[in-house]
């Protein structure tokens, strides 16, 4: 299965600048929907190969 997140929300976007994507270390200006620096592709890459637990749906 293929998680495609929907990042448009400028909420995702942090003009303060670039810090390492928690994921691959990149810099990136992008931020998870709990504020953590990540890349959109690193962030649905690893949705794919770590399933949901139950407890969080």
């Amino acid at each position: 299965m293929s998680n495609l997140l929907n990042w448009r929300d400028s909420s995702h976007f942090d003009h303060t600048g670039d810090k390492p994507c928690v994921i691959c270390t990149k810099p990136t200006p992008l931020r998870s929907d709990k504020g953590k620096p990540v890349h959109k592709v690193c962030a649905e890459e690893w949705l794919d190969t770590h399933p949901t637990r139950q407890e969080d749906r």
